[in-house]
């Protein structure tokens, strides 16, 4: 390879975050072992590890929906597409015997693009669209496309809180504020429930 070619590739190469939890065992395998098999399988879908935050127990949500999750996120580097991201995130999900009996069913992994770059899918409108959705239709409609950045994320204190410990300076291309800001505005009883394992 060229150093012009390696120069090329380099520009292509893009930064994402992905959330991991797990709130169900199988038999040979409990959910910490389940978010870190996970872990070891996102080289062989050509998704780098950069940043690997601690792993933190948090309540099931919605509330009552099963035992509590073993919650992290990763920051990654891929010169992939954020679809073909999504799709691995997928593979690597059945692998592990991902099943998807119902919305927000429990799991034995589950893996979700937080944010790739700077890009907002499919567009701003439709992100939107998903940003404002009761949560009462958020428990039964599931969007059929790839939605970035997350449109629930800023919500979210399991998500958040391991966001703002390897990233605290992210900035939400949308909302246009930090992981650290967008943490610091959710309820304290929402960040306490997150809790260092």
């Amino acid at each position: 390879m060229t150093s012009k070619q390696g120069q090329k590739t380099a520009k292509l190469s893009r930064i994402g975050y992905v959330a991991l939890g797990s709130n169900l065992q199988t038999a040979t395998r409990t959910s910490l072992e389940m978010v870190n098999e996970a872990l070891g399988l996102f080289a062989g879908a050509a998704i780098r590890i950069t940043k690997q935050s601690q792993w933190y127990s948090a309540p099931a949500f919605p509330e009552g929906n099963g035992p509590d999750y073993v919650n992290g996120v990763v920051e990654i580097e891929s010169d992939l597409p954020a679809k073909a991201i999504l799709a691995a995130l997928h593979d690597i999900e059945a692998e592990l015997g991902r099943t998807r009996p119902k919305r927000w069913a429990a799991r034995v992994i589950d893996l979700d693009l937080l944010a790739y770059g700077d890009e907002i899918a499919p567009n701003p409108a439709v992100f939107a669209q998903w940003q404002g959705l009761p949560l009462t239709e958020q428990m039964q409609a599931a969007p059929e496309e790839l939605i970035l950045p997350h449109p629930r994320m800023q919500d979210r204190a399991f998500v958040l809180k391991p966001l703002a410990e390897i990233a605290p300076d992210w900035q939400h291309p949308v909302l246009g504020q930090s992981a650290s800001v967008l943490l610091a505005a959710l309820p304290a009883e929402a960040r306490n429930e997150i809790r260092p394992l």
